[in-house]
């Protein structure tokens, strides 16, 4: 019990340092290409989006790469649709390729679908303007990584992905020419995962979106630039060292560039390996809150096959839903 002790008091220190003293100055509106912050994979999203150190698939390609050094398959494949707000659909796929001893390497992508916007041109009607149709907007991003297990209780891991924004195109001024709004470049993702020797527990952490300025016409800003640091254990190694049933329970403090520090918090229970219910909270939000969902993995001839489903709570929106299918092998 000494051991479980400092274990507590280290996570809540590690915690605690990385949330300061709460601010009314939120940082809103410092940073663009949004979509990179929506949390992918249903999984992940059920657990709060604390999934900074469970994350051991194809999932942990959109939160801590390091992950993916974790997985104990050959191959694993995800993919995602997740229906945001306002009629927006974000999709995400996923695969990573296990190579042993030489480490895990991966590709992920993430496109953005906001729907038809119909544009709009100033002009000298009684409205004050006539409609020019719809505006062509979206937004992309790819990427690349690697993960290696450096020791058998330490792991790393990285990625490099082009980011793609476009928001239509304008005229200027009347008869002038038309004016493309798009802005692109690469964004950095690095993560590390370290097991503490007692149990199944884990610290680490993880840096997304790192890059220089994008710029729109001569207008410069930065990408959400997000600093994580999490804590995971299978809480039933405590109780039960021999269990097949593993209750893991996370908790991540979150340091966005754009808002000031959040609390993840979050749930995983497997039953035969076969069926997983999850929750979580999201704490310092403006909307979201509560997340619950459902999982299931099948084997059929030797395949895993991940069924997912969440359900994020918002206080003033629909809530969102979310749809994850892969396999493993």
């Amino acid at each position: 019990m000494k051991t479980l002790t400092k274990i507590i008091v280290v996570t809540v220190l590690v915690v605690g340092l990385a949330v300061p003293a709460h601010s009314d100055v939120k940082k809103v509106g410092q940073t663009g290409l949004q979509f990179l912050k929506v949390d992918m994979g249903a999984r992940a999203a059920a657990v709060g989006g604390a999934y900074t150190m469970i994350g051991n698939d194809a999932n942990a390609l959109f939160y801590n790469p390091a992950g993916t050094a974790e997985m104990d398959k050959s191959l694993d494949f995800t993919s995602t649709m997740t229906q945001w707000i306002a009629d927006i659909n974000y999709s995400g796929v996923g695969v990573v390729k296990n190579l042993g001893t030489f480490g895990a390497v991966g590709l992920s992508a993430v496109y953005s679908d906001y729907g038809e916007i119909q544009g709009t041109r100033v002009a000298s009607t009684q409205q004050g303007f006539v409609e020019t149709g719809n505006v062509d907007v979206g937004a992309y991003a790819v990427g690349i990584s690697y993960a290696r297990s450096l020791t058998a209780r330490f792991s790393i891991g990285g990625q490099i992905k082009y980011a793609y924004q476009h928001l239509g195109s304008n005229v200027l001024t009347e008869g002038g020419e038309s004016v493309k709004n798009e802005v692109s470049g690469l964004a950095y993702d690095f993560g590390t995962i370290f097991y503490t020797g007692f149990k199944s527990h884990r610290i680490g952490m993880s840096i997304r979106n790192f890059s220089a300025q994008f710029e729109y016409e001569e207008t410069p800003f930065d990408l959400p630039l997000t600093f994580n640091i999490g804590t995971a254990m299978d809480v039933l190694d405590i109780f039960m060292p021999d269990h097949n049933n593993p209750l893991i329970l996370s908790v991540d403090a979150v340091h966005p560039r754009d808002y000031t520090e959040r609390i993840h918090v979050g749930g995983e229970y497997w039953w035969n390996d076969l069926i997983a219910i999850r929750g979580g909270y999201k704490f310092n939000y403006d909307e979201e809150s509560f997340t619950a969902g459902i999982g299931i993995k099948p084997n059929i001839m030797g395949v895993d096959m991940k069924i997912d489903y969440s359900y994020s709570a918002f206080d003033l929106f629909e809530p969102v839903s979310r749809f994850s299918f892969g396999v493993a092998f």
